[in-house]
């Protein structure tokens, strides 16, 4: 935690560095993002850790749902909202554990939910996570 910081950070600080991570990346990226709802939560819910075989709630520090951009037509009208979930005690676990700073995790999760939402490979995830700074 920051020097003299006594509580964890809530679910607004998490909020505030992703969108503040969203706005630094280039426009071609933040354009397409515009409809993509951000949802910050305390843990992914049973239902999902089961879908995704993880036991530990620890796990998950983020997650994508919703169809990658090239995957969408018109036959998805209707369908729900593409999602960046963060995951706010696993992001604050991890934190801890790793002594990263705190703007460097969630922009790290951040970017690799919204590389999903472009399909991208890990190679470009990373290479977008160097743009955003």
């Amino acid at each position: 935690m920051n020097e003299g910081q006594t509580l964890a950070p809530g679910t607004d600080r998490i909020e505030a560095i992703a969108r503040a991570t969203i706005a630094k990346l280039p426009p071609a990226f933040a354009r397409h993002l515009g409809d993509v709802v951000l949802k910050i939560e305390e843990f992914a819910d049973d239902a999902t850790l089961d879908e995704m075989g993880i036991e530990n709630p620890f796990e998950l520090t983020g997650l994508y749902t919703g169809l990658p951009i090239g995957a969408k037509s018109v036959d998805h009208s209707g369908t729900m909202p593409d999602m960046i979930h963060l995951f706010r005690r696993a992001i604050l676990d991890e934190w801890v554990e790793t002594g990263v700073t705190l703007e460097a995790l969630v922009a790290h999760v951040v970017i690799h939910e919204i590389g999903h939402h472009f399909g991208l490979s890990d190679a470009d995830m990373h290479a977008l996570e160097e743009m955003a700074g």
